[in-house]
């Protein structure tokens, strides 16, 4: 997941990068630190317990909303770190990484959270992993649902522009789609 999603990520920018809005102010400098950044995206789950995680039936109300504090938790064990890395006087890509943990389960139309952000609101950082993330967890096996295939994941996004996703992020998706499918097979989870 975490290979997958980061390479996403980068793909998805380098293609947003050729395009529209994006075109002049996406450097290959914010490439790289989103793609460094991203593997922490999920780090907050940490502090999720394992029964919640691993669950095969659905959640509950109260086990969802505990679920729904890995986007803070992530964001604050980040900031931890970066405060740290700060006194001794040391840059890091982690504050990126911290305001990408946080709101990478914002949803364009404000129905996401913990926030509620809507639109160019939410930090570009989690507006594309958003896609990411969600692309890779229709694509694979988890312990509640069996993976879809990569055309299934593909209508389910189309369906998520301007909804769920940045709808310049889900055109950049559908002209790179195939390479996402191809990057799922080549580090595809062992069995």
């Amino acid at each position: 997941h975490i290979k997958r999603t980061r390479i996403y990520v980068r793909l998805l920018e380098q293609q947003i990068k050729k395009r529209g809005k994006y075109k002049n102010s996406l450097t290959d400098a914010d490439i790289d630190m989103l793609y460094k950044s991203a593997p922490l995206h999920d780090i907050g789950k940490v502090g999720i317990p394992d029964s919640i995680l691993r669950k095969k039936s659905s959640l509950t109300a109260e086990e969802f909303d505990i679920m729904k504090r890995h986007p803070a938790i992530g964001r604050d064990v980040i900031e931890a770190s970066v405060q740290k890395l700060q006194r001794l006087g040391k840059s890091s890509f982690l504050s990126v990484a911290a305001q990408m943990a946080h709101s990478h389960q914002e949803k364009w139309d404000g129905s996401g959270y913990p926030q509620g952000l809507k639109g160019e609101e939410i930090p570009f950082s989690g507006r594309i992993m958003a896609l990411a993330d969600v692309y890779d967890a229709l694509i694979s096996k988890r312990v509640y649902k069996a993976p879809f295939p990569h055309s299934k994941a593909l209508e389910i996004i189309k369906q998520g522009r301007g909804t769920h996703f940045d709808p310049d992020i889900v055109d950049a998706f559908l002209e790179v789609h195939e390479h996402f499918r191809d990057i799922a097979r080549k580090f595809a989870d062992s069995k």
